[in-house]
């Protein structure tokens, strides 16, 4: 009978990912617009020009942070950084747990590390892997607060 009770309880629970949650707070300060500052990005995952410009689909040489940085390379690390964000909510904005989090294999991925997905070019998979989890780790947290 009590088990009937809580799954009734998990249906009513909506997941809380609304529809602007794909912008979340700039946590680890990255910078927002003019304000983004590029390579802290890559500084953070310990990616080099050529893992940049595999991301992005640029030449090396054309890896650059200053203000003439390539359009394509500033939107890839742009939406990095919205994502690692979403992480670092997670951990309460500890940059290290962060980093940490992004650098450890994961058995939850293939026992591939966050860093090394980017890296591997499955970012999207990735990031909807991260939405997913924070969908499903906010609805716990709002299922235990309603029981207790």
């Amino acid at each position: 009978m009590k088990t009937k009770q809580v799954n009734a309880q998990i249906d009513k629970v909506k997941l809380p990912f609304g529809l602007f949650d794909n912008v979340r707070e700039d946590t680890l300060n990255f910078g927002i617009g003019k304000n983004f500052d590029a390579k802290r990005v890559p500084e953070m995952l310990n990616l080099n020009r050529e893992d940049v410009s595999r991301l992005a689909s640029v030449s090396v040489k054309s890896v650059r942070y200053d203000d003439a940085i390539p359009e394509q390379v500033r939107n890839h690390l742009e939406e990095i950084s919205i994502t690692i964000n979403m992480v670092a909510k997670v951990f309460n904005g500890d940059p290290e747990k962060t980093a940490l989090w992004f650098r450890a294999r994961n058995p939850l991925l293939g026992d591939v590390a966050p860093r090394d997905m980017i890296r591997l070019g499955r970012f999207e998979r990735l990031r909807k892997y991260i939405i997913g989890a924070m969908g499903i780790n906010d609805a716990a947290k709002q299922h235990i607060s309603e029981i207790i």
